[in-house]
């Protein structure tokens, strides 16, 4: 199951509370005051943890509460410091408080983390109270309560091309194709619910990541079919493969999907429709899909790679292009 929404409740641990406590031993009638301090409870961490791809396994744990600190004791022990409870997320997951609205922590990156609840200091045992004056103090603190707050994550999928296009026009096929990725795939239209990602080798140890992003409709700026769901994953690819279908099977022509599509990018915002892109036309294999291919060329005076991923055809071609865009972008003195 993919998630990439989920709204959760997090406390930090309460401290523990300090201690009233007195020496007692024989032989000693004034041995004075020994209660010790309370321990800290626990932080509550949110961590983003490689190898994860979607927020699933914190989906059905709607409360996050840490650990406690243990209360301070006589003969001066001080009370145990909780353990921090760590939650594991994908890169690429962004923080937010819910009820405040502002941004905690864009997690991009394996290892990424930020405290979201603070737990409580411990309290102080009355030994600390000691004075020249006070020399029995009989005063002591009780540990303060751990932060709580609800708080909202939201995943982005940190891949470096992005697979935009109509519903149907190929991108799951690519995808499996390129990579080892199994995408589910069938003949009728918003078969991808949710990103998928896959790894494409260009060569000996290089590699880039590739994703298969739901297809976009008129209108998904506003939310409309899968929109938002859509775009927010664009956000974090680098460069956009557009994939157009020669023939599609909703009577549109690739020119008004191409343009359709490049609107909505363009609607979004957030710099979306400045990322470089590679347009594709997909399903060469048939009849008549170059005398399609020429003819978007010419509207758009633009190239076009026409791909097959049934017989492979310009498939070569097109992560060449990619990796020259890839290498423009992360080695621009080059």
């Amino acid at each position: 199951m993919f998630v990439d929404r989920v709204s959760i409740y997090v406390k930090g641990g309460d401290g523990g509370s300090g201690c009233v406590s007195f020496r007692r031993e024989k032989y000693i009638p004034k041995g004075g005051p020994n209660g010790g301090d309370g321990g800290d409870g626990g932080d509550v961490i949110i961590r983003a943890v490689e190898g994860t791809d979607s927020l699933a396994n914190i989906v059905n744990r709607k409360h996050w509460r840490a650990d406690s600190g243990g209360a301070g004791m006589g003969d001066n022990c001080h009370g145990k410091k909780a353990h921090d409870l760590v939650i594991a997320v994908p890169p690429g997951t962004l923080i937010l408080d819910r009820d405040r609205g502002n941004i905690l922590k864009d997690l991009t990156l394996p290892n990424d983390q930020v405290v979201v609840a603070f737990g409580g200091r411990g309290g102080k045992g009355n030994r600390f109270f000691t004075t020249s004056i006070n020399r029995a103090p009989r005063e002591f603190q009780p540990g303060t309560p751990g932060e709580e707050k609800h708080i909202s994550l939201e995943l982005k999928v940190i891949a470096d091309v992005g697979l935009v296009g109509k519903p149907n026009a190929g991108k799951s096929t690519l995808l499996s194709r390129l990579s080892r990725a199994h995408p589910e795939i069938a003949s009728y239209p918003f078969t991808t619910k949710h990103p998928n990602l896959g790894q494409v080798m260009i060569g000996g140890e290089r590699a880039f990541i590739l994703a298969d992003l739901p297809g976009l409709i008129e209108g998904a700026h506003q939310g409309v079919g899968l929109g938002h769901e859509f775009l927010r994953h664009v956000e974090r690819t680098l460069v956009i493969i557009h994939v157009l279908e020669p023939f599609p099977m909703d009577q549109t022509t690739p020119l008004a999907n191409y343009h359709s599509i490049r609107n909505e990018l363009d609607l979004h915002g957030k710099d979306t429709i400045l990322k470089p892109e590679i347009i594709v036309l997909s399903k060469s294999e048939l009849t008549d899909s170059d005398l399609v291919r020429k003819e978007l060329e010419k509207e758009l005076g633009k190239e076009i790679i026409a791909i097959s991923a049934v017989t492979g055809q310009g498939l070569a071609a097109m992560i060449q292009a990619v990796t020259r865009e890839l290498r423009k972008i992360k080695n621009p003195d080059e």
